[in-house]
């Protein structure tokens, strides 16, 4: 849709958000909000934050039976692994992806803390795979309007707000033209 231009400034980087633009035609993306851990010449990888699976943390991983939170969909890629997002500064070996939210980290610790209950179940997400780009893949999408890049992150977005609403409430952050797009039907046919 030619209409639908939207090139934003904004540079991805580990930190920022991918936002799918409302009628990307990929299944593994539509409406997806993406935060990224990595961004660099040699590619990207992050997780989709707002695709709740069917699964249950206790399903999926024996060792964690205290919780029974839904297993987020990270993307595409891997979806035998299983990744953490959390905002836990006391987790060992943890990645700092920004301000309050970080990733991964020594399991051990994070069953530990779980277990003593020093880790809250809203202070983390699970994520089965990762959504990844090769080198200069995710530039190209970029190129094509497939994301919008979103500096707009906080703890609250990724672990206090409904799935069903971050993508829309990613948009309305940004405000302006981007509010606008927030509000497009799924199907403008429907409309």
């Amino acid at each position: 849709m030619e209409f639908f231009k939207y090139k934003n400034k904004l540079k991805p980087e580990k930190g920022r958000l991918l936002i799918s633009e409302p009628f990307l035609p990929d299944p593994n993306f539509e409406r997806t909000v993406v935060l990224l851990c990595e961004h660099n010449e040699e590619g990207s990888f992050g997780f989709v934050v707002n695709k709740p699976s069917i699964l249950k943390i206790n399903e999926v991983m024996e060792d964690i039976r205290i919780l029974d939170d839904t297993v987020f969909v990270g993307g595409p890629v891997q979806q035998d692994t299983l990744h953490f997002l959390h905002r836990n500064t006391s987790i060992a070996n943890a990645v700092k992806i920004r301000n309050e939210i970080y990733w991964g980290g020594d399991f051990e610790s994070l069953l530990a803390q779980l277990d003593t209950a020093t880790v809250k179940p809203t202070d983390i997400r699970f994520y089965l795979g990762y959504s990844g780009w090769g080198q200069g893949q995710l530039e190209s999408e970029l190129q094509e309007d497939s994301w919008i890049v979103c500096d707009f992150v906080d703890d609250e977005l990724l672990f206090d707000t409904d799935p069903t609403v971050i993508w829309k409430k990613a948009l309305d952050n940004m405000g302006g033209r981007f509010s606008v797009y927030s509000n497009y039907p799924v199907d403008p046919r429907l409309n």
